[in-house]
C-alpha cells in the first residue's frame, strides 16, 4: 500500500504502473529533482489536486 508520506519518486521506483497515474493527474514529478524529497501529499497539494482520490487510484494501480 502506497502511503502519503512516501515521496514521489520511491513509488515510481517500487510500482512503475503508478506512472500513468501520476501522469493522469498532471504530475509529470519524475524527472524534478523535489520529486526525491516531496512526498506524495506535498506533490498533489502543490498541484492542486485532491490527495484523497490520488491516494485511491494510485494504490488501485498497485
Amino acid at each position: 500500500m502506497i502511503t502519503r508520506d512516501k515521496s514521489i519518486t520511491d513509488i515510481i521506483e517500487e510500482f512503475p504502473k503508478t506512472v500513468e497515474v501520476f501522469l493522469k493527474y498532471g504530475m509529470h514529478c519524475f524527472g524534478c529533482m523535489a520529486a526525491r524529497f516531496e512526498n506524495v501529499e506535498q506533490g498533489a497539494l502543490a498541484h492542486g489536486i485532491d490527495v484523497d482520490q490520488l491516494m485511491n487510484d494510485l494504490n488501485k494501480a498497485v
